[in-house]
């Protein structure tokens, strides 16, 4: 094949798949184009791709505290592949998972990482939630020189070569979020809390910087809880005492579940008391109850109740897959990005080589993400626009506001 040939492939497929991506089509490429890209060229890494197939590493927790929250990043990667494949492939190839499960223990993802890449050799892997899990499997992936696609807001200051970061982070959220509530809420203290361990304490300290140096506001209490804790009364009696103008969450997991219920039993509704979190998800609030959190906000870039063409598209998928009264959040989205996305980096490159794909994806402009339009940066991160969104008893949420996009900035100066 010519390379004019090849360039006209690439661009063909990449057209067909983000047809079948905005419109729910299922479009068929003619598998034979496998015999256009030759194995022996498109994998000379030792990877396991043949002539037929190339595999694919999932990796998120489905037991654990952490499933609440991952167990939808699981259902969006599946539900994206299984899209690819229908479409043609990759390359003319069919993808094949391998499922591991990271147990929502850190050492666990390492293990699983190092699995994947070095007995299954998997072309990529679609995972991690936690930014404990990240971390505990990054130097696998840098060893191994493997490829991770990971959809979690988070609280940056990291860049690497092997991961592309398909959520946001923390200028698009954390302090983009607090812009928004400082200005609309005219707030000037706030109580910071979180899960304890990496990204809630990461992400407290920028938003206290920025509250204290940016706003002009003043932190008037700052706990931490053990991962899957559900005692809440002594910081809610502190809050209560202290009575900030938001209450700064960053609780993650079955946590949330016990956090909002024992808020609202203490009287801490929305009627009362101001809060804004970043990690409440539609799949949070599905065990939350949204009568225990309705009209308190969550600063995402993404909200199952937005208003476009494609996410239309995307959520009557995604319940037909999975059921009527399936929901989807910010990492659900973010996650359904990874497959296509790395479908795109490997068409690109015309090969499936670490290094190849990694070189080919910066720049990529996909115009049929759910949450709209996305640009891959150099950086690794995407170009995103914030959203607030307000909880309704009902479980969704009513966008109260957008911002336009978001330059990622992961090493955002002042703030390291």
């Amino acid at each position: 094949m010519s390379n004019i040939d090849k360039n006209q492939f690439v661009k063909k497929s990449m057209v067909l798949s983000a047809l079948s991506l905005a419109l729910g089509l299922s479009i068929y490429v003619d598998a034979s184009v496998a015999g256009d890209f030759p194995t022996a060229k498109v994998n000379t890494t030792g990877l396991s791709v043949t002539d037929d197939v190339v595999k694919v590493g999932i990796l998120h927790s489905a037991t654990g505290t952490m499933a609440i929250s991952e167990t939808g990043s699981i259902q969006a990667e599946k539900l994206a592949i299984a899209q690819i494949n229908e479409a043609g492939g990759v390359l003319g190839r069919k993808i094949e998972v391998i499922q591991e499960d990271g147990a929502s223990d850190w050492p666990t993802f390492a293990e699983k990482s190092k699995k994947l890449l070095e007995n299954d050799k998997v072309a990529t892997v679609f995972g991690c939630w936690t930014s404990a899990s990240r971390k505990a499997a990054l130097p696998v992936f840098e060893k191994d020189n493997g490829l991770l696609f990971y959809p979690t807001f988070y609280e940056g200051l990291e860049q690497s070569k092997n991961v592309f970061y398909t959520g946001q982070e923390a200028t698009q959220q954390i302090l983009a979020g607090l812009d928004w509530i400082a200005k609309e809420k005219k707030a000037k203290t706030f109580y910071l809390i979180g899960s304890d361990y990496i990204w809630p304490r990461t992400s407290m300290k920028i938003a206290r910087k920025h509250i204290e140096q940016h706003l002009g506001g003043t932190v008037v209490g700052e706990e931490y809880v053990a991962l899957g804790d559900t005692q809440f009364g002594s910081v809610i009696n502190k809050i209560k005492l202290k009575k900030p103008d938001v209450i700064y969450a960053a609780v993650v997991g079955g946590s949330n579940v016990a956090w909002f219920k024992q808020l609202n039993a203490a009287g801490l509704n929305a009627k009362k008391q101001n809060m804004l979190t970043i990690s409440v998800t539609e799949d949070e609030v599905l065990g939350i109850g949204g009568e225990n959190l309705e009209g308190f906000y969550s600063a995402m870039k993404y909200f199952q109740s937005l208003k476009n063409p494609n996410n239309d598209k995307f959520v009557a998928e995604f319940k037909k897959a999975y059921g009527e009264k399936a929901v989807i959040g910010d990492v659900t989205q973010a996650a359904y990005l990874g497959p296509w996305l790395w479908k795109a980096a490997v068409e690109r490159a015309g090969s499936f080589d670490v290094d190849k794909a990694v070189a080919a994806l910066p720049g990529y402009e996909l115009s049929t993400a759910p949450e709209g339009y996305v640009k891959v940066d150099p950086n690794h991160h995407l170009l995103s626009k914030l959203r607030i969104g307000q909880w309704r008893k009902d479980g969704q949420a009513d966008m109260v506001y957008e911002s336009g996009l978001i330059n990622p900035d992961p090493f955002p100066k002042g703030y390291q």
